[in-house]
């Protein structure tokens, strides 16, 4: 199709050869995808070796919920009691039993998933410890956990770094959180440099996820360009597209899940918008 010299004509043009009834076939089909749950399998994940940090709740089960449904072995640390490994990401000693855990369990691992929470807290209240803490949780484990996983990554190996929208954008006194996402952000696209041929490195930089199953409606989800907060479940599907083959030829990169909120424009009284002084 020509494009006109006026786009806005050409938008006029574009939108009367589209059939409405068309549009909305779409989008019923979107919507019962949405309805439809965890989603679909991406790979044939059935025996694969899966290492899941911060996998006791929230994002983090969901991964290891969608890996297991695959018939994954999937492999958890986290600091809660439970049917996994209890420690402490940010205790070297700690990801050093686990690797040996997983190693004397499995002969080999096929997925890392670096997904442990680090602590939130601004400039204000947060003490040297407690930021370095949040980046020895955040930055410093993934790191050390590739490399004591080096040696038994399988072929076609990949490593997924759950990051935050937050490794671009901020919100007043979380600095010890988002300089640990942006560093996550930053380590990946270098282990994929250096992994290359080996792992596929990749990381992905959630928004606003409800990990508490609530039921958030009105401008809490209507201010996001995809009218509704993110589930765990988007985040656990985009692990999985991006360990299987289909992914092969992505790696290094960031991907954000956050409902288009990164990409809103928001001015003092445009758009419902008005900044309150």
């Amino acid at each position: 199709m020509e494009i006109p010299s006026d786009v806005s004509e050409w938008k006029k043009t574009f939108i009367k050869k589209v059939k409405p009834d068309a549009y909305q076939s779409t989008r019923g089909a979107l919507t019962q995808s949405e309805e439809h749950g965890r989603g679909v399998a991406m790979g044939d994940y059935k025996g694969k070796v899966v290492v899941i940090t911060g996998g006791a709740q929230g994002i983090g089960r969901a991964i290891a919920d969608a890996f297991l449904q695959e018939e994954a072995s999937v492999h958890i640390i986290d600091r809660q009691q439970g049917d996994w490994f209890v420690g402490d990401v940010g205790n070297p000693s700690d990801l050093e039993r686990f690797a040996a855990y997983v190693t004397e369990r499995s002969d080999h691992v096929d997925y890392l998933i670096n997904n442990a929470l680090p602590l939130m807290k601004g400039i204000q209240e947060c003490s040297y410890e407690e930021f370095q803490n949040a980046l020895s949780v955040g930055v410093t484990a993934p790191f050390y956990l590739t490399k004591l996983f080096m040696p038994h990554f399988a072929p076609g190996a990949s490593i997924i770094n759950i990051s935050s929208s937050r490794d671009r954008m901020s919100q007043p006194q979380t600095e010890s959180y988002t300089a640990a996402k942006g560093g996550i952000s930053a380590l990946s696209h270098a282990l994929a440099v250096s992994l290359a041929g080996k792992v596929r490195v990749n990381s992905i930089s959630p928004g606003w996820i409800d990990t508490l199953d609530s039921d958030i409606s009105g401008p809490d989800a209507l201010q996001q360009p995809a009218g509704r907060v993110g589930k765990p479940e988007d985040i656990a599907n985009m692990v999985l597209f991006l360990c299987s083959e289909k992914a092969g030829f992505i790696t290094g990169e960031n991907i954000c899940i956050d409902g288009g909120m990164t990409k809103l424009m928001i001015y003092h009284e445009e758009h419902g918008w008005t900044y309150s002084i």
